[in-house]
């Protein structure tokens, strides 16, 4: 008992290019890429200032290269998205989700990361907000329905 469900039908070309859903898609890999130009940009500042213990402490190296490693899965998540991919699109519609929760906890835990980092996270969570709003639209929503071949 192995049956496989049928496979989703191909993304249509039309719905790939729509205005909306071109306007969607460029909002995301924007959004995206200001999330790994900042995250890169923390992670060369974390690098410099790595001999003062006040300013960089482990957790912030470790949440650094977290954060600079998923930034740059997302960006590759939306331009895969932008070319059709469904499986990318699940996982960008995933990591944006999963990353703003990880940076609200961030955020809130007490003493664990300096403000400069609760700061920096807040402004890489306002982008994936962006994000998840973009991909969890209605256009996009749409565009990647899984619409079954019968």
């Amino acid at each position: 008992m192995n049956a496989r469900s049928p496979r989703p039908a191909a993304l249509s070309e039309e719905d790939l290019q729509h205005p909306r859903s071109q306007a969607a898609f460029r909002g995301t890999k924007w959004l995206a890429g200001g999330y790994l130009g900042i995250s890169v940009l923390t992670l060369v500042a974390i690098v410099a200032l790595r001999n003062d213990a006040a300013v960089v402490n482990e957790a912030v190296w470790v949440r650094g290269a977290v954060v600079a490693a998923s930034a740059l899965l997302t960006f590759a998540f939306a331009v895969r998205t932008a070319r059709g991919s469904r499986g990318a699109y699940r996982r960008l519609r995933i990591v944006s989700a999963v990353m703003i929760a990880a940076i609200a906890a961030v955020i809130a835990l007490p003493g664990t990361f300096p403000i400069w980092l609760k700061v920096e996270q807040g402004v890489c969570g306002l982008a994936l907000i962006g994000v998840a709003v973009l991909v969890n639209g209605k256009q996009l929503r749409s565009v990647f329905a899984a619409r079954r071949l019968g």
